[in-house]
């Protein structure tokens, strides 16, 4: 596959024959539906038990599609993405970049190290001021009325 820069330990190329039930694999993101923050790519978010994909054993959920058959999915819409991949043929050749491992206190399980668009302690902070307000909003009414 030509075009990509840089060639990283953690890019491989992934040769899949398509089978009955397609390659066994669904994908997430691009630039209309953004999967991790500040990266608008391709990433696979779930491998199908007895698909290809699985057989093969190389492809993992996390990891990031950088290019099919030689054509860049980077700043695509996930719909354009959607439909390479349904009219790539029988023989699909994939460029993947490796999800990272993430080790935590000594654990050797890798994980993706993605970070949530939206943090958990933003929205609980958000949830609470939100119900000051409504209960000072609330308090205020009710010292009027009384």
């Amino acid at each position: 596959m030509n075009g990509v820069p840089h060639r990283s330990p953690n890019v491989v190329d992934i040769h899949l024959r398509r089978g009955a039930k397609g390659l066994g694999f669904n994908i997430v993101g691009g630039v209309d539906q953004p999967y991790v923050v500040n990266d608008n790519g391709i990433f696979v978010s779930k491998i199908k038990q007895d698909g290809e994909a699985a057989m093969d054993g190389r492809l993992q959920e996390g990891d990031k599609i950088l290019a099919i058959n030689g054509i860049m999915l980077a700043d695509r819409k996930h719909n354009e993405a959607v439909d390479l991949f349904r009219t790539s043929g029988e023989h699909v050749e994939l460029r993947v970049l490796k999800k990272l491992p993430v080790h935590m206190n000594g654990s050797t399980e890798s994980q993706p190290h993605f970070e949530p668009s939206v943090s958990s302690r933003g929205l609980l902070a958000a949830l609470v001021g939100a119900t000051a307000i409504v209960a000072f909003i609330y308090l205020r009414h009710l010292r009027k009325m009384a």
